[in-house]
C-alpha cells in the first residue's frame, strides 16, 4: 500500500477529518464516483475502500481494474467516466487525488478501523445485500464492514445506499436494525421531478441525496421548490426557437 497523501491546499494534515466511502460489491458503481467527486468538490477529504467484490462489479460495468499497487490511476480512470461509460467525462486534478486516502479491503489495521481514528463519517455506496447483513451483524470480515460498525459504536454519520430489488424478509429485517442503530438507510432510487434527461442525471439525484444525508453542500440535482412540471418547464425554456 503507497503511503498516505493529504491534500495540503484543502487540509491541515494535523486536522484532517475524511469522509470514509465504502463501495460494497452491488451495481451501481457511478453512484459511487459522483459521491467521490462531489465530496473533492465540496473541499473534503476521503478515505477510500473498495471491497474485492466491487472490484469485479467496478470491471464489469466499466472495464477498470481497479489495483492496489495503481489505485491512483485507476482511480483518476474511475471518476474521469461518465455514467453512459465515456470516458474523460470529469476534468480529475492532481489536487484531487491528493485528498484520497486508500486502503486495502484486507487491511484490518487500516486507520479507520480503530474508533480513535479521526473521520465525519462513512458513506456505503452502493451497499450490497451482503454487506448490510455483515454490517448489521456486526461481522466485521472486511475493512469496509469493521469501519461501519466502528462508525456506528462510535455514533458517527452512517449513510447506506442499498442497491438492491426486490428486498426479501431477511434484509429488510437488517436494514431495520441498521435505522435503529442510528444509520441512514438510503435506498439508490433516481426521482425524475428534477427534470433528468441523461444517465448521469439520474445517478448524480442518487448521489446528491447521499451527500444531502450527510449535510455535505453540493449542486448535483435541481431540488424541488413546490412547483408542478417544473424540470419540464425548465426544459422548454432552456430549448432553442424553431427556426
Amino acid at each position: 500500500m503507497e503511503p498516505p497523501h493529504n491534500n495540503t491546499s484543502q487540509q491541515d494534515p494535523g486536522r484532517r477529518r475524511p469522509w470514509v466511502v465504502g463501495i460494497s460489491g452491488a451495481s451501481g458503481t457511478p453512484y459511487a464516483a459522483s459521491v467521490v467527486r462531489g465530496l473533492l468538490a465540496a473541499g473534503e477529504a476521503v478515505d477510500l475502500i473498495v471491497s474485492r467484490a466491487s472490484r469485479l462489479t467496478l470491471l464489469d460495468e466499466t472495464g477498470i481494474a481497479f489495483r492496489d499497487a495503481h489505485w491512483r490511476a485507476d482511480l483518476r480512470e474511475w471518476l474521469g467516466r461518465g455514467a453512459d461509460g465515456k470516458p474523460a467525462t470529469f476534468a480529475v486534478t492532481e489536487a484531487d487525488l491528493a485528498a484520497v486516502r486508500y486502503w486495502p479491503a484486507g487491511d484490518l489495521a487500516a486507520g479507520p478501523s480503530s474508533g480513535s481514528y479521526p473521520v465525519k463519517g462513512m458513506l456505503i455506496v452502493p451497499a450490497s445485500t451482503a454487506c448490510v447483513a455483515g454490517v448489521a451483524l456486526g461481522l466485521s470480515k472486511d475493512l469496509l464492514q469493521r469501519v461501519a460498525s466502528v462508525t456506528l459504536k462510535e455514533r458517527r454519520r452512517l449513510v447506506v445506499a442499498v442497491r438492491e430489488t426486490p428486498l426479501n424478509g431477511p434484509t429488510l429485517k437488517h436494514l431495520v436494525a441498521l435505522d435503529e442503530a442510528g444509520a441512514v438507510v438510503l435506498p439508490a432510487s433516481p426521482a425524475f421531478y428534477a427534470g433528468a434527461t441523461h444517465i448521469q442525471d439520474l445517478v448524480d439525484f442518487v448521489a446528491g441525496r447521499v451527500l444531502d444525508a450527510a449535510e455535505v453542500p453540493h449542486g448535483l440535482y435541481r431540488r424541488w421548490e413546490g412547483e408542478l412540471r417544473g424540470g419540464s418547464k425548465e426544459k422548454e425554456e432552456e430549448a432553442p426557437d424553431a427556426p
